[in-house]
C-alpha cells in the first residue's frame, strides 16, 4: 500500500491485541490486517505474553500504543520509561509508536488516567518541546491521539483541534484520530464533532480509532465496552473521505466479547467507506443502541456533575 503519511502505510483494519484472545489468534490465525498492543503490557514481560507477541508479530504487523508517556505533564520526561519503550520497539519492530495528548500525573504520582490539557500557547510550546525530545530518544516520529475529556480549562485560548493543528505542524508528529473520543468530547463540551474532524491536518493522520462508550445522559464516558454507535460511524465516514483512508483499529477493553464479534465490528468500517452520505442529526437517534443507555445506581440515573459546567479549572 502507498506510504503517504510520515512514511507509514495504510495497514487496513486492525484490532487491539488482548490476552483473552491469544489462544484463538494462535490457533486460527484470523484474517485480520494488523494488531495494536498496549506498550506497557509488554515492557517488562518476558514470559508467555512476550512469547505470544513474538508468534503473532511473525504473521501480522504490530503497532505500539502507550498510556503512560505523559507528554503534557510538568514533571520531567521519564527517561527510564522512554528507554524501556525504545527497547520494546527495538524488539517488536512496530510500524509506529503512539501515545496520548494528555498528562497522567504530577510530582511523580501517576493517576492512571488520561488527563486533559489547557489549550494555550504556553502549553503548546511545552508539549512541542517534549515531543521533540521523545522523538530524538525513540529515533522515530511519535504519533499522538486526542483523548476523551470531561472538563475544560478557563485559561484555554484555542479549541482542541486548533491546538492539534499547531502541535502537529510545529513538532512534525503524526496523529491518531480517535473519532469516538471526538464524539465523546463534543457531547461533553457541546461543540460540533464534524468541525473537529474537518479541521485537523489530514495529511498527518496515521491511524484512526473506533470504540464504544457509555452515555450517562448528561455526559458520555469513553468505556470501550460495546459496539460503535451510528454517529461515531458517521464521523469515521467523514474522516475516511478527507484522508482517502488510514489504518483503522477497533478498541474494546471491557466486557470483551468473543474474537469473532470484535472482528465483525471492525469490518463494518468497509461499509462506511463506501456508504452514501447521511445526515448526522438523523443518525443521533441511534445513540441509545447497544451499550449506550444511561448508567444507573440503584433506581436512580447517575449524572456526572462535571458535564454542563462551564470552563473554570485554573
Amino acid at each position: 500500500m502507498p506510504q503517504t503519511r510520515l512514511g507509514h502505510p495504510n495497514l487496513g483494519l486492525g484490532l487491539g491485541l488482548r490476552n483473552c484472545h491469544f489462544r484463538h489468534i494462535l490457533e486460527h490465525q484470523p484474517d485480520v490486517d494488523w494488531f495494536e498492543i498496549i506498550s506497557e503490557n509488554f515492557m517488562d514481560s518476558h514470559g508467555r505474553p512476550r512469547y505470544v507477541l513474538e508468534q503473532i508479530s511473525e504473521r501480522y504487523p504490530i503497532v505500539m500504543h502507550g498510556v503512560s508517556m505523559s507528554i503534557g505533564s510538568t514533571d520531567p520526561l521519564d527517561r527510564t520509561y522512554l528507554d524501556r519503550l525504545k527497547k520494546l520497539a527495538h524488539d517488536v519492530k512496530p510500524v509506529w509508536v503512539s501515545d496520548h495528548l494528555c498528562w497522567t500525573g504530577v510530582q511523580t504520582r501517576n493517576s492512571h488516567d488520561l488527563l486533559p490539557l489547557p489549550y494555550n500557547e504556553k502549553t503548546l510550546k511545552h508539549v512541542v518541546e517534549r515531543i521533540g525530545v521523545v522523538q530524538d530518544i525513540l529515533e522515530r516520529p511519535l504519533v499522538l491521539e486526542n483523548p476523551s475529556t470531561y472538563v475544560t480549562f478557563a485559561d484555554s485560548t484555542m479549541s482542541e483541534w486548533e491546538f492539534i493543528i499547531h502541535m502537529a505542524n510545529e513538532s512534525g508528529c503524526g496523529l491518531l484520530l480517535d473519532v469516538n473520543n471526538v464524539y465523546v468530547s463534543s457531547f461533553n463540551h457541546e461543540f460540533d464533532p464534524f468541525e473537529f474532524v474537518d479541521a485537523v491536518p489530514h495529511d498527518r493522520i496515521v491511524q484512526c480509532h473506533l470504540a464504544g462508550h457509555s452515555n450517562c445522559g448528561t455526559h458520555i464516558i469513553d468505556t470501550h465496552d460495546d459496539h460503535v454507535i451510528n454517529p461515531v460511524w458517521q464521523l469515521y465516514k467523514r474522516m475516511h473521505e478527507l484522508t482517502a483512508g488510514v489504518s483503522t483499529l477497533l478498541e474494546w477493553d471491557a466486557n470483551i466479547p468473543p474474537f469473532e464479534v470484535l472482528h465483525n465490528e471492525v469490518l463494518k468500517a468497509r461499509g462506511y467507506m463506501e456508504a452514501e452520505p447521511e445526515v448526522f442529526a438523523e443518525a443521533e437517534s441511534d445513540e441509545t443502541e447497544s451499550g449506550t443507555v444511561a448508567a444507573s445506581v440503584g433506581d436512580d440515573t447517575y449524572f456526572h456533575p462535571l458535564h454542563r459546567v462551564e470552563a473554570e479549572v485554573e
